[in-house]
């Protein structure tokens, strides 16, 4: 059998392609554009153009490339190929409408629940079992996969999600009586027969991937999960007829887990050695060098797979030394979808900047310059040694970075923790704004027609001047004020059509941020988001969107909500200065976002919404880290309103991510109204709102399908809030943000909503509805 490749990437590149083809194809199809079959076809070449690619930037021996390709998500693939998921699939690929209906459902029924991918911005669709469910192996879509590629002169390493991570991200089906990973010994023997088909076709090396194994669980402890991975893999590896199994735990260090791995059968084990790793664990390097036998190939993964700077190559090359192995590979810490494809294509970054980052192909240079270094010598590659040298050289010296004016704001907080008067004075407060029971809103973006999206690029380009492109906005503006009256929502939104994101837009008007021209990186499906760079000490040199909010007022006469992004979810859906902690960082971004709430209040908006979305995203994978980032992210978002007078309403907003975990922290954030995902899951998250005491809006309306929610949907859903959630602070409003979504679905959803809001409470007291008028 073929030995494991020097130099390799963990899992997945980048699949949405270096200009977004995968989108282009998704959104094609899904508008009937092109039929599936030359949708296949294009989906086929941006396959095969990835391994060419990677083959050149020196993945060279065989199984080094990864099978990098899902046509929607990556959990959703594995789980219809162990039968996780029920599948009439028979033929070389998934049954394509089959596969969307799952991922974006139809007229007649719902999506898969999505949530994020451990500690990132990526969402997978949760596969949910219930107890008929009857495991089936269906290898045919990997298998078609391989051939294509072998055809094409490339041996590529099948991957998918390992058992044990699969049924850890399952949920179990309501009214079902055992928990998914109790049925582990049952999947386990599908993985075998998945794992035989790919051994008859040829494959040597199948990747299995076990992120669940290094981080804490709210249900299952570190050793029950450890325990199981040495079960099911003790299975695997005896298996007769079968590849050789890399197993990786990417995004953070194995505990109890790593020598359940290491002692399993594995032929080799890849692992998490970023640098962010290692100091938040620098133990690791130690516990790998005693716990993993000779036998077993290690995979150290030192470049950062996350992150965007250029790796310090002299750091990475002397852990590889102090892992003290012969037999060892160089990889990415984890896959490289989180990252753009290059830093090539940007003509627009400063160039010192430019010069301090590694995207996808960079990063994978730089694997296979370690590796080539280990082999033969540092002197092998020395321009890519050079180039890392310099990085980390002149970002040390920049004036860019450090702005002294910034950190002396800072330092002066001290122990201020941000906390605004009591919730009870501010609710009195803000009974002028006259909100009337069961209020709705929307989340704060609406539909971004093409109409809008070309104004704002003429103006980037110069084809249209200022006033032109203002003029373009307010019309946008209007339009949206007007359907928002029309439909009789409440508190009315301006739709946010100057944002092209809502991270980014922020970026743009920020000090210390730089914006890419083709940065895209896949959230899910065919939502692509580019995270601006946080480069530098942040401040804010002048108002960013008080012409626009206020512009909106005058054009109602009904109570309008300035909409902002949180410091906390800036940071996450950006990349991450690694030379300061997050926390500085936050509490940088706050005290500018700050400065927008005070001048909001001075033009007389006096509900602002501080979006905060990604609060759970960067909840540390392990418990002991918890509590201090909890900490410093709820006392970020606190002083985002700490100076708000007790009149001014103070919203956020939180989405796709599981909120037990994080519910007292979601109530110390102290805001006024806080609105949650909640459509997609039926409200489960209501039970953990029980205690909550100021108003919430559990989202009604799942925006991340296009399918339209009927009234009697709506109704049963704003009757299972109104369970749990007095109606003295209720809100209605759908799960997030409308910018995806075309005015045909949302404008019907959203009469629906305010429809389904109406007879809830015509059921409920009559006489309420004249509060409405």
């Amino acid at each position: 059998m073929t030995a494991f490749p020097a130099a390799t990437i963990t899992g997945y590149y980048p699949r949405i392609g270096p200009h977004r083809e995968l989108k282009r194809a998704l959104e094609s199809l899904w508008a009937s554009r092109i039929d599936a079959e030359e949708f296949s076809r294009s989906v086929r070449s941006l396959r095969l153009d990835t391994y060419h690619r990677l083959r050149e930037l020196g993945l060279t021996e065989d199984w080094a490339i990864p099978a990098s390709y899902s046509h929607y998500d990556h959990v959703l693939d594995t789980a219809l190929t162990v039968g996780l998921i029920a599948s009439t699939t028979s033929g070389t690929d998934f049954d394509l409408g089959e596969y969307f209906a799952l991922a974006r459902g139809t007229t007649h029924r719902p999506p898969l629940e999505m949530t994020k991918w451990f500690d990132t911005n990526y969402h997978y669709l949760v596969p949910e079992i219930e107890d008929s469910t009857r495991f089936r192996a269906r290898p045919q879509h990997l298998l078609s996969i391989v051939a294509e590629a072998k055809a094409a002169g490339h041996l590529v390493r099948p991957v998918l999600v390992g058992p044990v991570t699969l049924l850890a991200l399952a949920k179990s089906a309501p009214g079902t009586a055992t928990s998914p990973l109790a049925r582990l010994d049952e999947l386990t023997t599908v993985y075998v027969d998945v794992l035989a088909a790919l051994a008859a076709a040829g494959v040597e090396w199948v990747q299995l991937d076990e992120p669940a194994l290094v981080a804490d669980s709210a249900d299952l402890s570190d050793e029950q999960l450890a325990e199981a991975a040495a079960v099911a893999y003790a299975s695997l590896t005896a298996a007769r007829t079968r590849p050789q199994i890399v197993v990786t735990a990417p995004y953070g260090t194995l505990r109890a887990g790593l020598p359940a791995l290491a002692g399993s059968g594995v032929e080799a084990l890849s692992v998490d050695l970023s640098a962010a790793t290692r100091a938040f664990d620098p133990e690791y390097v130690q516990r790998l060098r005693d716990q993993v036998p000779a036998s077993v190939h290690l995979v150290a993964g030192v470049v950062d797979g996350r992150g965007i700077w250029v790796d310090d190559l002299d750091a990475s090359l002397t852990v590889l030394t102090e892992l003290g192995r012969e037999s060892l590979s160089v990889s990415t810490s984890t896959t490289l979808l989180h990252v753009p494809h290059t830093v090539a294509g940007e003509t627009k970054l400063p160039v010192d900047v430019a010069s301090w980052l590694s995207f996808a192909e960079e990063k994978v240079v730089e694997v296979e310059a370690l590796a080539a270094a280990r082999a033969h010598g540092r002197d092998v590659r020395p321009a890519v040694f050079a180039r890392a040298k310099r990085a980390k050289r002149t970002r040390a010296e920049s004036s860019r970075v450090h702005n002294p004016e910034v950190t002396a704001r800072t330092a002066a907080l001290g122990g201020r923790d941000g906390r605004r008067c009591d919730a009870e004075v501010r609710r009195q407060a803000q009974l002028a704004l006259d909100i009337p029971r069961l209020p709705t809103t929307t989340i704060g973006s609406f539909p971004q027609t093409a109409e809008v999206r070309r104004a704002r690029a003429d103006h980037r380009a110069g084809r249209i001047d200022a006033a032109a492109y203002e003029q373009a906005m307010k019309a946008e503006i209007d339009r949206v004020v007007r359907l928002q009256e029309d439909l009789g929502f409440d508190v009315i939104v301006h739709g946010e059509p100057e944002r092209n994101d809502m991270v980014q837009y922020f970026a743009e008007n920020l000090d210390g941020f730089a914006t890419t021209e083709g940065g895209w990186v896949q959230s899910y499906g065919s939502r692509c988001t580019r995270p601006p760079i946080l480069f530098g000490d942040v401040s804010r040199p002048e108002p960013i969107t008080v012409d626009w909010s206020t512009y909106a007022a005058t054009r109602t006469t009904r109570s309008v909500k300035g909409m902002l992004t949180g410091p906390v979810t800036i940071l996450a859906w950006s990349f991450t200065r690694d030379d300061v902690p997050l926390a500085e960082s936050a509490d940088q971004i706050a005290l500018a976002l700050a400065d927008e709430v005070r001048d909001l209040e001075a033009a007389g908006i006096g509900i602002i919404q501080v979006d905060e979305p990604a609060l759970r995203e960067l909840l540390p994978l392990r418990e002991a880290q918890r509590p201090a980032y909890l900490d410093w992210s709820v006392r970020a978002f606190r002083l985002v309103s700490a100076q708000a007078a007790p009149g001014t309403q103070i919203h956020t907003h939180l989405c796709y991510s599981e909120f037990g975990q994080i519910i007292d922290a979601i109530g110390a954030l102290d805001a006024d109204v806080t609105s949650i995902e909640a459509a997609r899951s039926r409200m489960e998250v209501l039970s953990d709102l029980a205690e909550f005491s100021r108003g919430i809006g559990p989202g009604v309306y799942d925006i991340h399908s296009p399918r339209v929610p009927s009234v009697a949907e709506l109704v049963e859903l704003i009757e299972a809030a109104l369970s749990i959630v007095p109606d003295d602070r209720l809100w209605i409003n759908p799960d997030c943000g409308l910018k995806t979504r075309g005015y045909a679905e949302v404008t019907a959803a959203l009469a629906n909503l305010v429809t389904a809001r109406d007879a809830v409470l015509a059921a409920r007291a009559p006489a309420l509805i004249d509060s409405l008028r």
